[in-house]
């Protein structure tokens, strides 16, 4: 009897920086599993062979900043049965999303000596404002083990299991004393999504919101706070504004103080 094919699995890369891709080559004994589970057919930055799609799972990172991206995105859902986005970029624009906010020519123009050679859109989207996507996968960048899970999850046929709650829960599993209870440090836990294990506030820090906005963030309460430890509305505009500028609840918090 004939052995049967293994699923296709295809990493693509549109505007970012490649972390969340070696996010997935750092997870070195697990990849070894995922490499036997499945046949990795597209990956430019592990491998220079190429095996002609269709895709059972394709995993995309990176955000659409350019008119061929748009057009790219579309070409990958057609060939592609589930799509899964990576990363900050991927599902909420990525730090590259400060650009919605500003004007991109007079960027360009600062930037680049000779900005009439840059063909780039006015805003940085995540792969969901173009095609469906089956599945976001958050962070910046993101976890391996929720990576792991989340692919394991598809090829078994399953709904992956990843932690819709707040870094604060994470907190408290971890028996971190709450740094902006105990010492007055900004923190942005209580409405980021979790999966990092609370790393900054395990070393003291405040939490910097690579995750993303968590299921139903309360930022109106969060930022009452963060203005009576001292943030002014600048500052508060510029805490929302990093790796997931362009998550709704975070965009619209920063644009309440006034940016």
């Amino acid at each position: 009897m004939a052995a049967m094919p293994k699923p296709k699995l295809a990493v693509w890369k549109f505007s970012s920086c490649d972390g969340c891709q070696l996010t997935l080559l750092d997870c070195e004994d697990e990849l070894l599993a995922v490499a036997g589970a499945v046949e990795i057919a597209y990956f430019p930055e592990a491998t220079r062979g190429v095996v002609k799609g269709p895709y059972d799972v394709s995993l995309v990172e990176g955000s659409i900043t350019t008119a061929h991206d748009a057009e790219r995105i579309r070409a990958v859902r057609k060939q592609s049965k589930a799509v899964i986005t990576i990363g900050a970029c991927a599902t909420a624009g990525g730090i590259q999303a400060l650009r919605n906010f500003a004007d991109v020519a007079a960027f360009t123009a600062i930037v680049y000596a000779r900005p009439d050679f840059i063909s780039t859109l006015a805003t940085s989207t995540p792969i969901a404002a173009h095609v469906p996507v089956d599945f976001e996968l958050r962070g910046c960048p993101i976890d391996k083990r929720q990576l792991i899970e989340v692919l394991s999850a598809f090829l078994a046929g399953r709904q992956p299991v990843t932690p819709a709650h707040s870094t604060c829960v994470d907190c408290k599993l971890a028996g971190n004393v709450c740094v902006m209870v105990a010492h007055g440090t900004p923190c942005l836990g209580p409405v980021t999504h979790a999966g990092c294990g609370a790393l900054c506030p395990t070393y003291n820090r405040g939490c910097y919101g690579c995750f993303g906005p968590m299921e139903s963030p309360n930022a109106k309460s969060l930022s009452a706070r963060l203005s009576a430890l001292g943030m002014d509305e600048r500052a508060l505009s510029r805490v929302y504004r990093t790796f997931n500028a362009a998550a709704k609840p975070f965009a619209d918090e920063a644009e309440r103080h006034g940016a």
